[in-house]
């Protein structure tokens, strides 16, 4: 069917399946996220072929794939039950292990259990993850801070209190420091984000809530 106005068109976008951690709908429609720094770059910085790796909140695994780390060497965490099933259907039978979890306090896995943890934009226990990770392991994450496109979000909604004030990089280096982790590496960034159509903005919204 032909949409007929504007509101229709937004409506779609709206409704367009979002799955896994894949934005290609936006592609040519948006622009953001130009931060100085290369995640995959620093991972493999310090990343061995020989390392037990988890992959915290994965979405559908299209970064952990990308790695090409050994899949019998390889865990994901993830909550989402779309996301959980996509992986189960994808990452399970090449021999990654997948677990849902609900809760960053409590991950399914054994003392000591990793020598990697790396994790974008998934919430954390710092507690929970001196407790997995191996001695002399790194723990690299790149979060998405409570600031975060904070002026389009005040545009949008009317007296709007920011929901996670505490998240920022000063607070999160002080608990992991709390848990005997030495810090490498600490960067922060605030970047414009820009959108060519309303429709890329409704579509944004809806699966970034």
């Amino acid at each position: 069917m032909k949409l007929q106005n504007a509101r229709e068109i937004w409506q779609a976008e709206e409704k367009h399946a979002f799955q896994g951690w894949d934005f290609s709908h936006l592609d040519g429609r948006w622009e953001g996220e130009d931060i100085p720094w290369d995640y995959k770059i620093i991972l493999q910085t310090y990343l061995k072929s020989t390392d037990k790796l988890l992959d915290m909140g994965t979405g559908g695994g299209e970064f952990l794939l990308s790695l090409g780390h050994p899949y019998e060497l390889t865990s994901v965490t993830e909550a989402y039950p779309r996301n959980v099933l996509l992986c189960k259907e994808k990452l399970a039978p090449l021999g990654i292990t997948v677990e849902q979890v609900f809760d960053d306090a409590i991950l399914p896995f054994e003392n000591d259990g990793f020598d990697m943890i790396i994790n974008r934009h998934e919430a954390f226990d710092a507690r929970e993850i001196g407790r997995i990770l191996k001695g002399g392991g790194h723990f690299v994450t790149q979060q998405v801070g409570g600031k975060n496109d904070m002026d389009l979000a005040m545009r949008l909604i009317d007296g709007l209190e920011p929901p996670f004030p505490q998240h920022t990089l000063e607070n999160n280096v002080a608990a992991l420091r709390a848990e005997h982790f030495e810090i490498l590496r600490a960067e922060e960034v605030f970047t414009p984000i820009r959108f060519f159509d309303v429709g890329a903005l409704v579509y944004f919204c809806k699966i970034i809530e």
